[in-house]
């Protein structure tokens, strides 16, 4: 066996979302759309695994928010039916969504009136949710490009794991739409200009591959395009 490895990206199914606000840490859990997508993920997975002869690793690593745990956990029972294997689910902090801070879970419209009320900060740039560089100036915020070097260092940590266990070469990361494309752009997957026109499907893989010198690279799935008129709920 090659020293190859490969990272399937899944973002989290369609879940129960406040609406004019900002998806990064809603506690909210999938919808039942969601809870499909999510097992028919385990099927397609399991195909994919069969057709491509990847070794899943029995262990799914998630972020730990309920959406991306609640995919993880429905993906484990159908993959389970569909290889005869148990999965389990390891929650991982690093897997989140890119963090708003002391903003989480205000509508677009607060977090406007916040920052118009405070004389240490000037208005958010229109398009400040997806702006890959801009932070919002709340204590805990991160850009998405922060978000997305903390997730490569987590895909990058969790592949790692895979050396040392040669019967597996392949793991399962659920988590979030925009950390993971940002992820994938750290890992030089995606250039800067790819990101923006760019999402994922809910609960569809994006495999990436790890090659033995360490170069990641797309190898399978599908990215979601975006069109000028898509609204980012990432």
């Amino acid at each position: 066996m090659t020293g190859e490895r490969f990272a399937i990206l899944l973002r989290h199914g369609d879940y129960h979302q406040k609406p004019e606000t900002p998806s990064a840490l809603q506690p909210f859990g999938l919808s039942d759309t969601g809870m499909v997508q999510a097992m028919n993920a385990g099927r397609e997975l399991a195909a994919m695994a069969r057709a491509n002869g990847w070794k899943l690793s029995s262990t799914i690593m998630s972020s730990q928010l309920l959406r991306a745990w609640e995919t993880a956990t429905f993906l484990c029972r159908t993959l389970g039916e569909e290889t005869g294997k148990v999965f389990k689910v390891d929650e991982e902090a690093d897997l989140a969504e890119r963090s708003v801070g002391a903003f989480a879970n205000l509508t677009l419209a607060q977090i406007q009136e916040v920052l118009a009320n405070d004389p240490r900060y000037s208005a958010p740039p229109v398009n400040w949710k997806s702006d890959s560089t801009y932070k919002l100036p709340a204590l805990g915020a991160e850009s998405l490009m922060e978000a997305g070097e903390r997730v490569a260092r987590a895909l990058t940590a969790g592949i790692g794991d895979l050396k040392a266990v040669h019967e597996t070469n392949a793991k399962v990361f659920v988590g979030h739409g925009a950390s993971l494309r940002h992820a994938a752009y750290h890992l030089k997957v995606l250039n800067y200009d790819d990101i923006r026109g760019l999402s994922m499907h809910h609960a569809r893989p994006v495999v990436l591959k790890c090659s033995d010198d360490g170069r990641w690279s797309h190898c399978a799935g599908g990215w979601k395009e975006r069109t000028p008129k898509d609204v980012s709920i990432d």
